[in-house]
């Protein structure tokens, strides 16, 4: 098979790897921090093809893609409006949203390998989102459909310009701030804390929980998924934040769509880098599984 460069490309870090077959024993084989511009990026792409002799490349981007062009990557600004493709003609190239690359991984060979509509939310820093639909990742008009932490259960909320509601009382980082007030360093010790059976800890995540619960029930009343997969640090927290988000749910919706299931993704977090090697090996059409 044609060998594939991998790359999950963060905010923060990127990971790359050098994929030739065996998806279970891809591992990062480089882990180092994100690019801080366009010709470090590029050029730090083209030493790892040449040294993997890989001839196609698959990339996550933490943003909004349009085929291979990265319309905007907040985190990252200097890839925005870029062509990937055409800043490496001499590979084979697929890229897309990171959320929607997870979900590749997950629906071609992880949690959600026995369904053909799916969510994922993955939950760390910030909020990402993917949805598999009759068996194709959903990209919307513009490439935009992986806006979930967007959405907005509160009509008060006067929105902001870089992150949505739903990332502002349920992501990463509005857990930090929730430890800070029970005197944690932030959402990791929160959650091993409430994991630990500190109740004070259980209390403040049941309520981003009760959030994501209550704005996801419009989700699956619009889709109907087999599944809901969670992915991301938030995952770890699954058997504390299950239980009210599953509650808030499916008070939201009717009896035949209330037994959705949440899974923890099978992949964790070597699901961007599985996605852009299963993405590579596809190329552009890598959207659609079965």
């Amino acid at each position: 098979m044609t060998r594939v460069l991998a790359i999950d490309l963060g905010g923060t870090n990127l990971r790359a790897a050098v994929h030739t077959g065996d998806l279970g024993a891809l591992a990062p084989q480089v882990h180092e921090p994100a690019p801080t511009s366009l010709d470090a990026f590029a050029a730090g792409v083209r030493a790892l093809a040449a040294a993997g002799e890989a001839k196609a490349l698959g990339l996550a981007v933490p943003g909004l893609t349009e085929g291979s062009v990265c319309r905007w990557i907040p985190n990252l600004p200097w890839l925005d409006g870029v062509d990937v493709a055409a800043l490496f003609p001499g590979m084979s190239v697929a890229v897309g949203n990171d959320a929607q690359i997870a979900l590749l991984a997950e629906a071609a060979e992880g949690a959600a390998r026995d369904v053909s509509d799916a969510i994922l939310l993955a939950i760390g820093t910030g909020i990402g989102s993917a949805v598999l639909a009759n068996g194709r990742i959903v990209a919307g008009a513009h490439g935009g459909a992986c806006s979930f932490g967007w959405a907005s259960a509160d009509i008060k909320d006067h929105g902001e310009e870089r992150s949505g509601w739903l990332e502002r009382v349920a992501s990463g980082r509005a857990l930090d701030a929730l430890a800070a007030q029970i005197g944690l360093a932030d959402a990791r010790q929160l959650i091993a804390a409430a994991k630990a059976g500190q109740l004070a800890a259980q209390s403040l995540l049941e309520v981003p929980a009760r959030q994501l619960g209550t704005a996801l029930a419009g989700a699956v009343g619009l889709l109907d998924p087999g599944v809901i997969l969670v992915s991301g640090g938030l995952a770890d927290a699954l058997d504390v934040i299950a239980p009210p988000l599953l509650a808030a749910l499916r008070r939201q919706l009717p009896p035949h769509l209330r037994g959705i299931e949440l899974r923890p993704g099978k992949f964790g977090s070597r699901a961007g880098l599985a996605g852009a090697a299963l993405a590579g090996q596809a190329g552009s059409g890598w959207r659609q599984i079965r």
